[in-house]
């Protein structure tokens, strides 16, 4: 009888125990929400601006900034098996299939040792943000979409001066109208599926950069 009685007291005591420190970690633990990366896409048109005012974002508001288009770009100058693949479809104005963009995105993000990032350039088209959602969803929330309008002249006259002198082989005349076409047809509707959403923040950027950061600067204050 005394063995039986201690083993209870063992048995509840241990219970009592695992219930004390199961109870503690989950009261411990962060809402999973505020454990998730914190994310605003930047889109627009080629040469609309979102390069040069995702650098003042970052400096002001301490996002880092990701560029879907330069780890792209630094991937295909890696010499991996993706490199030749990438180079092709970027030298044809063409989408880079989702996962290995969302890879790299990924990669970035974990590599940084930040929690609130500026993705520009991505997503491109319903691939893309089907590939994000399959893929990021549970570890990163969407703050909002960052959607800078330029018009198509103003967009082409600014890749072909910047051809000038960035060495990138897609500042071409040629290389430029097949990105525009690109983007119209594939980006436009991912920006208008986030407006359903009331997840668009529109500035108009054919405008002089204190005007156009200004107003970018509000969208920012206003969740930071």
């Amino acid at each position: 009888k005394t063995t039986y009685m201690i083993a209870t007291a063992l048995a509840v005591g241990a219970g009592i125990a695992l219930t004390y420190a199961t109870y503690s970690y989950f009261s411990s633990s962060k809402d999973s929400s505020e454990d998730k990366y914190k994310v605003v896409f930047v889109l627009g048109g080629p040469g609309s601006g979102k390069g040069t005012n995702c650098t003042k974002i970052q400096e002001q508001f301490g996002y880092v900034h990701l560029s879907a288009g330069d780890l792209l770009r630094a991937e295909r100058e890696s010499g991996s098996e993706l490199a030749e693949m990438i180079n092709t479809y970027i030298k044809e104005g063409k989408i880079v299939p989702a996962e290995v963009t969302v890879r790299l995105l990924r990669n970035a993000m974990e590599s940084s040792g930040s929690s609130k990032f500026l993705i520009d350039g991505f997503p491109r088209d319903l691939m893309n943000l089907q590939c994000w959602k399959a893929q990021m969803s549970s570890i990163a929330d969407i703050q909002f979409l960052l959607f800078l309008d330029c018009p198509h002249e103003i967009m082409t006259a600014r890749l072909l001066e910047r051809g000038k002198t960035s060495g990138r082989t897609d500042d071409n005349e040629e290389s430029v109208r097949k990105r525009l076409v690109t983007y119209e047809q594939s980006t436009r509707p991912i920006i208008d599926s986030f407006r359903g959403e009331g997840k668009v923040r529109e500035v108009n950027s054919n405008r002089t950069f204190e005007e156009v950061f200004g107003e970018v600067s509000l969208h920012f204050q206003a969740i930071n």
